[in-house]
């Protein structure tokens, strides 16, 4: 069967409500680790994980950081005596910068920016400014139109702080909505990564959450290299799955930052890494088609590099079998030409069952929610193999989604699948 005809019913569960981690474990590293190890399913605790990393491996982190990207307006409307009442709630939901578009940039500016957000309430909405006012800075959101399935948001505000200090005196960190409660202030510190660092996200690359201090000095411990890249995860990494088939499905796009250094140490390692999480797995394999790109056509730019949804199957169909350190050697290159230390551009790849992963050799993952575009994304990593690995999870108390359980994946390799 051809990737795009893949039935979503396929790729179906029984969750139970109860199976949902609505907080995480006090100590980040003692919850639970599923090891499937070709073929075979046992467990552990998550702080004895380095045990079954070969040494001397290359390791590869996620270290973006979520934002407070949630912010809540009151409207205000005026009275027949001229005094004034409050109005609706809006909830503006920040996804995107748009003025300045840099992720740096824009937190670091001041007084004025615009964002692509999406809108809660928005029928209240119809025109005019909101503001709201915290530790005597105004904060004013205008709405300016729509893009896509955003709008386009203008924000101003006084005092002087820059918007990465108006996000954290006005907004709220956004939980996943799976999780059916609202923020707590314990959530501002489990909800990052202990190493997390690049503002940008709006959802956590919960893999990284069960890591501590003391697990990361067992890995550098066992001489493996780590190594951090960035993607900065989109509200769509929640947008289920409508369309029978994920051939229906129009993925979001992803933006990421890539060090020189990183890809240096790919090629170092043979093109193979262990990746934490499944933001982690989509850099890296994009990284791949990237390079492919810049040896189709040298001249491209940063921006030109965007990986799109379809394209690593098109790519396959092409005959495009080329060791992948040679790509990621091209892609260096592209990058020396042009005097780059960071690589940033952006990704729309899906990863399904169909998909010939290049770089990815294990990966460290939670469990994803189902008909899920991240389940796909593991079944077509352990050749199918998905529903033993959840049966036992399920079975053997595990808990799920962002503040549940975690899994090692090590798949047979490539010489024993074909």
């Amino acid at each position: 069967m051809k990737t795009k005809e893949i039935q979503m019913s396929e790729y179906d569960y029984a969750l139970p409500e109860e199976r949902i981690a609505k907080f995480p474990k006090a100590e980040r590293d003692h919850s639970k680790l599923l090891i499937y190890k070709q073929g075979e399913v046992n467990e552990d605790m998550f702080y004895n994980l380095p045990e079954y990393l070969p040494q001397g491996a290359l390791m590869v982190f996620n270290n973006t950081k979520v934002i407070q990207a949630r912010m809540h307006f009151r409207k205000r409307i005026k009275e027949e005596g001229g005094g004034w009442k409050d109005g609706a709630l809006i909830e503006i939901f920040l996804l995107e910068p748009a003025v300045p578009a840099d992720y740096e940039q824009m937190f670091q500016t001041t007084g004025h920016c615009a964002w692509y957000c999406l809108v809660g309430n928005l029928k209240k909405w119809k025109e005019g400014s909101l503001s709201v006012e915290c530790g005597g800075m105004i904060v004013k959101a205008t709405l300016k139109g729509e893009h896509g399935t955003s709008h386009l948001i203008e924000f101003e505000w006084t005092g002087g702080a820059s918007f990465a200090e108006v996000i954290d005196a006005v907004g709220e960190l956004p939980i996943p909505p799976y999780l059916n409660r609202e923020t707590q202030e314990s959530d501002k510190t489990t909800y990052q990564t202990v190493y997390s660092k690049i503002k940008g996200s709006v959802a956590a690359p919960t893999a990284g959450l069960h890591f501590t201090e003391r697990v990361l000095n067992a890995i550098d411990a066992k001489g493996i290299e780590r190594e951090e890249l960035t993607l900065h995860v989109g509200a769509g990494t929640f947008r289920p799955v409508k369309s029978d088939t994920i051939g229906g499905h129009a993925m979001h796009t992803e933006y990421i930052s890539v060090k020189r250094q990183t890809i240096e140490r790919l090629i170092a390692h043979n093109g193979e890494a262990i990746a934490v999480g499944t933001t982690s797995v989509r850099t890296l394999e994009s990284l791949y088609y990237m390079g492919l790109k810049v040896m189709a056509n040298p001249e491209l730019s940063e921006e030109q590099l965007h990986v799109e949804q379809w394209e690593p199957y098109e790519a396959q169909t092409s005959n495009f079998k080329h060791q992948t350190s040679k790509v990621l050697q091209a892609l260096l290159s592209w990058m020396d030409r042009r005097g780059l230390t960071v690589l940033h551009s952006s990704t729309q790849i899906i990863i399904a069952p169909g998909y010939d992963y290049k770089i990815v050799k294990m990966l460290v993952t939670n469990f994803h929610q189902p008909q899920s575009t991240l389940l796909l994304l593991v079944s077509a990593f352990v050749k199918g193999e998905w529903r033993r690995i959840y049966d036992y999870a399920l079975s053997h108390d595990f808990r799920f989604l962002s503040y549940g359980d975690s899994s090692l994946l090590i798949p047979y390799p490539k010489s024993q699948t074909q």
